[in-house]
Formats: structure tokens, C-alpha cells, sequence
């Protein structure tokens, strides 16, 4: 299996100072972090779908085989809710495919208090044209079989979430890849992770998906750095299982503002 590690957005300016050095343009994060890792979940498309124009400068900006994970936006998922989803499908799309081959999955995060939808998700994964799609699910009414089944049958992944080191939803697997959301560790120093749960997410992965099998897996814990520091840690221990994991930096390089006494160096 191959594990790309990465996390969930670059432009935050916690990592001034732990991630990119100080004298860095912020214009040139993205070129500084592709040489940290090889993907990227752009999270900001959630709050605004950024223009053609600008999913094609994140393309030519970023080095051959780099992978761009797209979340969609929350007109679909939290406005609309799913419902007539055909046209901001499609607009998405008409965006996001100027990435080219540097488009990765696309997560669909749905809103907590949104009863599930069974029949709004089957018609909205079926308008991505067999692109993989993650779905993450934040109310325990999608629990279902019907949901489980509606995403075997589109391989669209459902979502592994981890808040407080602690896993949010069953582990299901339903499709022929994997997808992994770390939102925040509970170690003692907030929001990092401890190295213990990340070596736990380790091997739930190795357990779960076969060499052949893609696992995408981000960190979304970006206050202190924290994100960049975990996801050196997590990709260490990937490593030490012998999993086929992307590049990412050594941890010690990558200190987060408040870092974990023992943790630094994992």
C-alpha cells in the first residue's frame, strides 16, 4: 500500500517559524511545503470554491506526481444538503479538473444535525463520474447498511475521523482506498498528538487496506505546528511497519511551538 501523508492546508500562520522560515514570502509556502510533503488537502474550497484560474496555478506551482485533495464546497454538503446536487457538482468539477492529473480524492464532509440522506448521497456520488470521492459523516443517523452499501457500490471511501486520539466512527471500509481525518491529539500539549496514538493509526492502516491499496491521511490539527510535527511522527511509523509511505520531513525539523516533552525526534 502506499500512505500519502499530508496535511490539511499550508497558509497558517502558526507555521511561520516551525514550518517555513521567517524570512519566506507567504506567496511561496506552497513551493516551500511540496518539499516537505507529496499532498495536500485544500480545506479553504470548503468555505469558498476558488476559480479555475486558481486550481491551475496550484497545479503548475507543484512538482510531477504532487496530489491535490479537494474539499468540496459547503454549498453542497451544508447548504443545499445534498439536495439538486447536479449543479454544484458539476461547477466544482468545472474548477477542480484544472488541477489535471494532480486531482486527488474529493471529501464530501457532512454537517452534524444532518439526518441522513440515503438517497441524496447515492445521487451525488453517481454525478462525480467514477472519481474518488471521501465521505465524512458527523451524525450517527449515517451509520446505516444502506449507507455502507451505497458507498461499496461508488468505491467512495468512508471517512476514518480522530478526535482526541480516539477514533469518531466505526472503521468501516468500503472502498478499494482509504481515507484518514486527525483533527486533534490529546496530548499534553493541545492540539498535537502523543506518539502512542499515532502509532495506534498506524496500524489500524496496516491492518485494514493491502499493498496495493492508496490510504490518504491528513492532519488537520494546524495551530503550533502541530500538523506538520504529526504527520513526521505518523509517517515514521508507518515506515517502521515497512508500509510505502510519501515523503515527509523529519520531526525534529519541525518542532511545534509547544512540543510534547519526549515526543520530539519519534
Amino acid at each position: 500500500m502506499t500512505v500519502w501523508v499530508g496535511t490539511s492546508g499550508w497558509q497558517y500562520r502558526d507555521w511561520r517559524g516551525p514550518v517555513y522560515p521567517p524570512a519566506l514570502k507567504q506567496g511561496e509556502w506552497l513551493e516551500h511545503y511540496t518539499t516537505l510533503f507529496d499532498t495536500v488537502e485544500v480545506n479553504n474550497a470548503f468555505y469558498r470554491l476558488p476559480s479555475a484560474e486558481v486550481f491551475a496555478r496550484w497545479a503548475e506551482r507543484t512538482p510531477p506526481g504532487f496530489v491535490v485533495t479537494v474539499k468540496a464546497s459547503r454549498y453542497l454538503t451544508h447548504i443545499k444538503r445534498l439536495r439538486e446536487p447536479a449543479e454544484p457538482v458539476q461547477r466544482f468539477l468545472d474548477r477542480a479538473t484544472h488541477l489535471g492529473p494532480k486531482l486527488g480524492p474529493i471529501l464530501l464532509q457532512l454537517p452534524p444535525r444532518f439526518a441522513v440522506a440515503a438517497d441524496r448521497l447515492a445521487e451525488t456520488l453517481a454525478l462525480f463520474g467514477g472519481r474518488r470521492v471521501a465521505v465524512e459523516v458527523r451524525d450517527d443517523s449515517w451509520l446505516t447498511d444502506e449507507v455502507n452499501a451505497i458507498l461499496r457500490r461508488h468505491d467512495a471511501a468512508f471517512v476514518w475521523a480522530d478526535r482526541h486520539s480516539r477514533p469518531l466512527v466505526p472503521l468501516w471500509r468500503t472502498a478499494s482506498w482509504g481515507y484518514v481525518r486527525l483533527h486533534e491529539g490529546a496530548s499534553a500539549h493541545w492540539p498535537c498528538y502523543g506518539r502512542t496514538a499515532l502509532d495506534s493509526w498506524a496500524r489500524r492502516i496496516a491492518a485494514a487496506y493491502e499493498q496495493s491499496e492508496d490510504v490518504f491521511v491528513y492532519f488537520n490539527n494546524d495551530p503550533h505546528g502541530c500538523a506538520v510535527h504529526d504527520a513526521a511522527v505518523f509517517a515514521r511509523s508507518c515506515a517502521r511497519l515497512g508500509l510505502a509511505v510519501t515523503r515527509a520531513p523529519r520531526p525534529a525539523d519541525h518542532r511545534p511551538v509547544h512540543p510534547e516533552p519526549g515526543m520530539i525526534g519519534g
